[in-house]
């Protein structure tokens, strides 16, 4: 089959879009050897600011102090059950957090 000069022009015109993404480059990012999360107050500070919209500043600032632990790259942070007697009712603010780029897994209230 013979290739005629408007066919070829039309492939380099359909693939136009293609090659000029092709050539974009990704904008650059640096990623810590640690993630954004490295420590355990990074993830309980990133922990407190998604917690206080939602359940309130006070009653977060009551479940102090919090517990942050790393298992496989998440943190999990939770809060502290504060009770005065033999049985506690309620429970804490949990969230988990990607140790490598600070997103938010689960956030959660209660046990």
């Amino acid at each position: 089959m013979k290739r005629t000069p408007l066919t070829l022009l039309l492939c380099v015109v359909a693939a136009l879009p293609w090659l000029t993404a092709a050539q974009r480059q990704q904008p650059r990012s640096y990623v810590p050897p640690q993630g954004f999360v490295p420590d355990a107050r990074t993830a309980v500070r990133i922990a407190v600011a998604v917690w206080s919209p939602i359940y309130g500043e006070d009653h977060i600032a009551g479940e102090a102090p919090y517990q942050a632990t790393l298992h496989d790259s998440v943190w999990t942070v939770e809060g502290t059950l504060h009770c005065g007697g033999p049985v506690c009712l309620g429970g804490v603010a949990e969230a988990e957090i990607a140790r490598r780029d600070g997103r938010i897994l689960r956030v959660s209230h209660g046990r």
